[in-house]
């Protein structure tokens, strides 16, 4: 009865197997190439069906054709899989396959943060989480644009009409801008910190969002979270975070 029990590392070995499957079928369906995988189990249901039901020459034509299978598809789908291909040596792929893009997608925001630190430039990030701000965004702009570094710097640069307010992200994009958010009473926090602060700290109280705070004054980093705040992060601890925050 013992040959019926996994191991240990039956287990894990299936747990690897299932997951690289897992990230392959996205990433087909990412590149367009879900049609291969749609195609394959296509042939193999009609071969199983031709068995079943006992159709002779079905069954015989798919049977002579069975070692051929890789080649035909090579064959029907070659614009597919040379499209898979050329995107899996893309480092980008290569990341999304094993679920690490969580870096890639921030770093321009992590770029903005540093240079409106060095520069001085005030800020206010908020990273939405489950609980929606729909209510909040309507006070703002809708946007929703990719994140990048220009549009960061553009939207708070001091001359523009939507650097005051909150820039709201949902989905890993630039969805609203200039959002008025609820200010911290927080007595401690009040005396210490100005609107900005207390702003990144109210909408933390009653949300699970997370807040970056860039101070125009020091151009110090901080980050707010269930209604507390942390300050003076360097990048590399505030990219801790936000990974931290959206794993």
């Amino acid at each position: 009865m013992n040959i019926f029990i996994p191991r240990f590392t039956d287990i894990i070995d299936i747990l690897i197997v299932a997951f690289i499957l897992y990230r392959i079928i996205i990433l087909l369906k990412k590149t367009g190439g879900y049609q291969i995988l749609i195609g394959l189990v296509a042939v193999v249901l009609i071969y199983f069906t031709a068995m079943i039901f006992n159709l002779s020459m079905m069954s015989s034509l798919l049977s002579s054709l069975k070692q051929y299978w890789v080649i035909v598809f090579i064959i029907l789908f070659q614009q597919e899989i040379r499209n898979l291909f050329s995107r899996l040596t893309q480092s980008h792929d290569l990341r999304s396959l094993f679920g690490d893009t969580k870096k890639s997608v921030y770093t321009p925001l992590l770029n903005a943060v540093s240079v409106m630190s060095f520069r001085k430039i005030g800020a206010l990030i908020v990273i939405e989480n489950r609980r929606k701000l729909s209510e909040l965004i309507k006070t703002g702009e809708l946007i929703d644009a990719q994140i990048s570094l220009k549009l960061i710097l553009t939207i708070f640069n001091n001359k523009t009409i939507l650097h005051d307010g909150a820039v709201i992200i949902r989905n890993n994009r630039i969805y609203a801008v200039k959002v008025v958010l609820p200010l911290s009473e927080n007595v401690e926090y009040a005396q210490k910190f100005g609107t900005r602060h207390l702003a990144a700290v109210g909408i933390t109280e009653s949300t699970d969002a997370f807040s970056i705070i860039v101070s125009e004054e020091t151009g110090r980093i901080s980050v707010a979270k269930n209604s507390e705040i942390f300050t003076d992060l360097t990048i590399d601890e505030l990219s801790q975070r936000i990974k931290d925050e959206t794993s």
